[in-house]
């Protein structure tokens, strides 16, 4: 084989380094983090398709809008003429996707501000909130979780389920109403909203997270209890490790598998339900500004910003199944 090689590169040929090259790129993490990204784009295309027709076939002219209900039907048609409004939609659709590829995001029919520009104040808003949204539902949703497997059958196992019930059938605005009532108005502890520290952003992440927070409960019960009747867990007690290790160190490994992708696919459900809690709680977020540019009609605003959310959700699916690997050697790339 050696002698081959050393043919190859004495004729002048670079074959034999292209093909363990293109091998080594299409095989590992390297490789599936490539073609999961490929197969993003019949995603992203699907979504500027949808978010297009919807916010075009929503009754509304957003010229008459800007030029208000005394405006001439010239003022009209200049602004129609300004913003590209009177050409087919096709046609609207194409120029939207070239400046997409470029990285442009056009200019905000309303604000007149470029879309980049609104996105990168909002992003990072509507990121933090579900952030401190997902870390709420992680650490409230796994400990009770673990000692209602661990005490199965206890009151704290039917009282921590009865109450997930609850979390879980409560819609997130209801809980933010409450949240709000109790905390913000009767006892004046937190702000009603309107801000974006940490610390007007907590209510808001308890009633976004709490839903979250009672679906990894249980299934995190479930999951320990499944784990822990394991043969391996028995003679971990057998040999007379303490029970924090046996549950935390061993057994709560595993059970981690089911969990890291409900957390993940939360995660992705909490970026599109910060639209909710935003508008209840007046946080300046992609969500707050997103309702707000469907009302004016801003067809840019609302394409790039149903774009980038989209975009969002699938790389931390993707980020998800990475870390789902690290829990299941099975499911590791090779």
């Amino acid at each position: 084989m050696d002698r081959k090689v050393a043919e190859a590169f004495k004729e002048g040929s670079w074959m034999f380094l292209k093909a363990p090259l293109i091998k080594g790129r299409r095989s590992g993490l390297f490789g599936y983090v490539l073609r999961r990204l490929l197969e993003m784009i019949p995603t992203i295309l699907g979504v500027t398709v949808i978010s297009f027709s919807m916010i075009h076939f929503v009754p509304g002219d957003p010229a008459v809008l800007l030029a208000g209900s005394e405006a001439t039907q010239e003022i009209i048609e200049k602004i129609r003429d300004n913003y590209g409004l009177n050409k087919p939609l096709v046609t609207q659709y194409l120029e939207y996707m070239a400046r997409l590829v470029r990285g442009d995001f056009g200019i905000s029919i309303w604000t007149r501000k470029p879309v980049s520009e609104l996105l990168a104040q909002r992003y990072w808003v509507t990121m933090k909130l579900a952030l401190m949204s997902i870390v709420i539902a992680f650490v409230v949703g796994i400990f009770p979780g673990v000692i209602a497997a661990t005490r199965q059958y206890s009151f704290f196992d039917y009282f921590s389920m009865v109450v997930t019930l609850f979390g879980i059938s409560m819609p997130i605005f209801w809980i933010g109403l409450l949240l709000m009532l109790f905390f913000s108005v009767k006892l004046g502890l937190f702000p009603a909203g309107g801000g974006t520290d940490l610390y007007t952003l907590v209510l808001p992440a308890i009633s976004l997270g709490a839903s979250s927070a009672a679906l990894i409960a249980r299934i995190t019960r479930t999951s320990m209890l499944e784990v822990i009747r394991q043969d391996y867990v028995r003679t971990a007690r057998a040999n007379g490790l303490r029970e924090g290790i046996v549950i935390y160190k061993h057994a709560l490994k595993n059970a981690m598998i089911p969990i890291t992708a409900v957390v993940g696919l939360q995660f992705g459900y909490l970026l599109g339900g910060t639209v909710l809690v935003e508008v209840v709680f007046s946080i300046p977020g992609m969500g707050k500004l997103l309702v707000d540019s469907i009302f004016q009609r801003d067809y840019p605003v609302v394409q790039s910003s149903m774009v980038l959310i989209s975009l969002s959700f699938v790389m931390v699916i993707l980020l998800t199944d990475i870390a789902y690997s690290f829990f299941d050697p099975k499911m590791r790339p090779k």
